[in-house]
């Protein structure tokens, strides 16, 4: 029997993850601070798939978050062989608007308990034949993007992060994947304090969590270095460096900048070179 480590488990691209992986027959340690909803996500996977399902909950931004998480899971240390870093959020809004207190739990989750995981979990994947390491970043970390100034600068350090430890990890048994989804169907956007705008922005290219969870999954057991759900996703990985900064920010920033007489509302990272593309076609 093996287990699998999912972070971030409770909903969204994390559940669907999870689903993809029992699905396959792993059993799951699964961790989120939103309880109710992890609890009955353990307990609807374990009844429909048949496979063991364990619950953590804690909230990442924690100082001893991943000691407590790496001592919860010791007693399946021998059998985990797939661990995913899913756990992450953002806030929209004028970076010097919001919370200073809130942004550093922006890179408390996104950065330091993702490195955190991987250092802890990393001895533990090596000891096996063959072993699975998915880490997530986002399509935000490939341009700027104003007014989710925190967020995409913190995906970005993890997209350059898993880039290095990619090579680091190439004579070890451990596949490591990083994956970057775009705009999604997840509880993310009523966190991220999203405005009315921006969710009409993002809602046309949306791509559901199901989606999402189904092509990592895929891709990180065929060992794919960098997974990028959806053809507009690749795009927007790429595109950028065609374009002059000044013009990628001035676009990210339309979609993202508070409009007045719009209502506020909290979605997930809307790709800003996906507008790109739809002005080219109307230009």
């Amino acid at each position: 029997m093996s287990y699998a480590l999912v972070t971030g488990a409770a909903k969204g691209i994390g559940k669907s993850i999870a689903t993809e992986l029992a699905k396959r027959n792993y059993s799951l340690l699964l961790t989120d601070f939103d309880e109710p909803n992890l609890k009955t996500t353990a307990e609807s996977l374990q009844r429909k798939y048949g496979v063991e399902v364990l619950h953590f909950v804690k909230d990442l931004t924690a100082p001893d978050a991943v000691d407590q998480l790496f001592s919860w899971a010791a007693p399946y240390h021998s059998q985990l062989t797939v661990v995913v870093n899913n756990a992450g959020y953002g806030l929209n809004g004028a970076f010097e608007e919001l919370p200073l207190a809130d942004q550093f739990g922006i890179i408390d989750v996104n950065i330091k308990a993702q490195l955190g995981i991987t250092y802890a979990f990393l001895p533990v994947l090596k000891k096996f034949r063959k072993s699975y390491l998915l880490n997530v970043c986002s399509t935000t970390a490939y341009q700027p993007v104003p007014y989710l100034t925190v967020y995409a600068a913190s995906k970005a350090f993890i997209l350059s992060f898993n880039k290095s430890l990619k090579y680091e990890l190439r004579n070890s048994p451990v596949s490591l994947s990083y994956l970057s989804p775009g705009a999604t169907d997840t509880a993310f956007v009523v966190r991220a304090g999203m405005k009315q705008h921006t969710l009409k922005t993002a809602t046309r290219f949306n791509m559901t969590a199901d989606e999402v969870g189904a092509i990592a999954v895929n891709g990180l057991f065929k060992g794919k270095e960098a997974i990028v759900p959806g053809f507009l996703n690749k795009l927007n990985a790429v595109l950028p460096k065609f374009f002059p900064v000044s013009f990628v920010r001035r676009i990210a920033a339309s979609i993202y900048e508070e409009k007045k007489q719009k209502e506020q509302v909290i979605l997930h990272d809307a790709a800003p070179l996906q507008k790109i593309q739809s002005e080219i076609q109307q230009s």
